[in-house]
């Protein structure tokens, strides 16, 4: 019996598909079920997957309804204790799925919320894409490695949350109001930061796996690493985030350390031309908090997570130095 299943969110992918399902197919593990949401295609990559793989199950939306409404399609589709997110312009190792549910096997006292795998570039393969998702007291989120020699993390180890690119979860947990879905307000973007952070607030930890290795493009459906949609909507879920997971004496405490986070992006995307993108962003990220999808989603404080709350704030702090680390 398939202990996994892997959900592939897929927009104008025609590119990048075959391979990635190729890829996967080809790998150690071979009881598992594949479900590829479609997220309105008009590159012929949605009929690709239907003609080449008729193993796959395919859920087909008539638009782009977003990377979190799409991957909750497939996890609300599985039925397997453990669900993989894959995104599309990847190729997988061989062990890619079996070292993920190795470390959730281990995992007896189901302590770990989410395994991340090791994200190589794909088109260089001596650079680090993503070796665990790392957010710190700037309000800024920040990958493990970004750019460097991927033989530097070759042992597992916890890290604030998992990058939803290519992790795997327990589906107990995401079907319950212990950590819950992904927030389709995101749309897309921190989407995998928000709920490492809510499965941390819970008790939970977020785990890095060495040896599962995926090969990732990168920006294959923005189009680039920074761009006037990207910037706007990351600016606005920055917001979100931290609004509906901290506590409002947490906020204080931070608001230094966030105020010179948002002042030092602003700079930043000024000189690459999408400041208004960015500061529309924020505004964005203000209405969002207050409005109705805010507020329903905040965290409630619950006196028993206090000790969560501190480990977390801590982790804030420890990784505003690993920003500098080399």
């Amino acid at each position: 019996m398939a202990k996994s299943t892997v959900v592939i969110p897929n927009f104008n992918g025609i590119q990048y598909i075959e391979a990635c399902l190729d890829s996967l197919y080809m790998g150690t593990v071979k009881d598992m079920n594949v479900i590829v949401v479609d997220n309105g295609s008009c590159d012929g990559s949605m009929e690709l997957v239907r003609d080449k793989f008729p193993q796959v199950q395919l859920i087909v939306n008539k638009e782009n309804t977003g990377f979190c409404h799409a991957v909750n399609q497939g996890i609300k589709a599985s039925t397997t204790p453990y669900v993989i997110l894959l995104n599309n312009d990847t190729r997988v190792d061989l062990a890619f799925v079996h070292e993920l549910e190795k470390v959730l096997d281990a995992d007896t006292n189901k302590e770990i919320f989410s395994v991340s795998a090791k994200l190589v570039s794909l088109y260089d393969r001596d650079k680090t894409d993503d070796a665990g998702d790392y957010y710190c007291a700037l309000g800024w989120a920040f990958a493990r490695g970004k750019g460097k020699d991927p033989n530097r993390y070759r042992k597992d180890c916890e890290i604030f949350a998992a990058c939803a690119g290519a992790a795997i979860y327990r589906r107990e947990l995401l079907e319950t109001d212990r950590v819950g879905l992904f927030d389709e307000a995101h749309f897309a973007y921190l989407e995998d930061i928000d709920i490492g952070y809510r499965a941390k607030i819970h008790g939970y930890i977020n785990w890095f796996a060495a040896n599962s290795i995926v090969y990732h493009a990168g920006s294959a459906t923005s189009g680039s690493r920074y761009n006037a949609f990207k910037t706007k909507i990351v600016a606005r879920n920055s917001i979100y985030l931290i609004y509906k997971n901290m506590p409002w004496i947490q906020i204080l405490l931070n608001f230094p350390f966030l105020f010179a986070g948002c002042f030092i992006k602003l700079m930043f995307f000024i000189r690459k031309g999408y400041g208004r993108e960015y500061i529309a962003g924020l505004i964005d990220g203000v209405k969002l908090s207050v409005g109705s999808a805010g507020k329903a989603n905040k965290q409630k404080v619950r006196g028993s997570q206090t000790a969560a709350y501190a480990k977390i704030q801590f982790a804030l702090w420890r990784n505003l130095l690993r920003l500098f680390e080399g």
